[in-house]
């Protein structure tokens, strides 16, 4: 099985399993994997320093997880909209909430817009079941309406925010091919589903049509898989013990391929990332199940953002 490269940064229902900005880029990681008849096949190691160059503009990029700048939950009926802008909040209209249906009211005209052009009053699409939401601008601030569970939201983004500004490089653990470990895939007769929970308390039942086995110094472990149907592959969350200390406090992702013909999977731990709470208190980022908190270290992959050492 070749080396499987994460998708990066939004799990649907949460804002954070996709990157917004990676298309391209990961085609261009794919390729390099997957090789052509004119070049030799990548590395395990080649293809994760591609993967990082990826990392770093989904974070860091005009429409990285570093830009995000407000989130502003709904309740029923109407309440105002305020963008904040490094001269000052902006009040850009009003929101009204009718169930799961979400209207904009424009304050001013003249200074929000939809793809270019003037907004007095619309009625939004939301991101729910992975869809492409409304996005408006006001003030240089895109703003558009998240579903989370029963939650409705509006998320803002600014590509000149702090965040992104003061964006110091991401920091990785060497890449270790003893951390690339084979192991099996095990399907749920039936298929399951498994409740996680987000940071902001909201719980969802993911689609988990099986579990990961493998073994660490001749210990079998396990993973509980989530189903991952845009990326075509599993979405793994877990903690273990770097947690909270070298790595991201509530845990990392990864994103492991489909099993092969004999149900092998490459699990490689090199390609753990951080959630994008570990950049913005503004995203709404899944926290990994008590089953798949591993009782070991696993020093591979991405480092608590903000260490120093690259």
């Amino acid at each position: 099985m070749r080396p499987t490269v994460p998708v990066l940064g939004t799990v649907p229902g949460w804002g954070g399993r996709h990157s917004p900005v990676c298309g391209a880029l990961l085609t261009l990681v794919l390729l390099a994997i997957t090789g052509c008849a004119s070049r030799p096949e990548r590395t395990p190691s080649e293809a994760w320093t591609d993967w990082k160059q990826e990392r770093s503009e989904s974070i860091a990029g005009t429409n990285g997880w570093a830009t995000l700048v407000g989130l502003q939950w709904l309740e029923e009926g109407r309440q105002p909209l305020e963008i904040p802008t490094a001269a000052g909040p902006v009040l850009a209209g009003w929101m009204i909430r009718d169930g799961r249906r979400v209207q904009f009211q424009a304050a001013d005209p003249t200074v929000v817009t939809h793809r270019g052009r003037p907004v007095t009053a619309r009625w939004l699409r939301t991101d729910a079941g992975g869809r492409s939401p409304d996005v408006l601008m006001c003030a240089g601030v895109r703003f558009f309406v998240i579903q989370r569970g029963e939650r409705l939201g509006v998320r803002m983004k600014d590509p000149e925010a702090r965040a992104r500004r003061e964006f110091h490089g991401l920091e990785y653990f060497p890449y270790q091919p003893a951390w690339r470990i084979t192991g099996t895939f095990e399907p749920h007769r039936p298929p399951r589903t498994l409740p996680i929970t987000d940071v902001t308390g909201t719980t969802q039942l993911e689609p988990c049509p099986g579990r990961l086995r493998f073994e660490v110094n001749g210990r079998g472990y396990m993973l509980e898989a989530l189903l991952d149907e845009e990326a075509g592959d599993f979405f793994v969350l877990f903690r273990d013990g770097t947690s909270g200390r070298t790595t991201y406090g509530s845990g990392r992702f990864l994103h492991v391929a489909r099993e092969d013909a004999a149900g092998k999977v490459v699990i490689d731990f090199n390609f753990a990332y951080n959630p994008p709470c570990a950049f913005t208190p503004f995203a709404t980022c899944p926290i990994p199940p008590r089953s798949n908190w591993l009782p070991f270290e696993v020093p591979a992959g991405e480092r608590v953002y903000g260490t120093g050492e690259h």
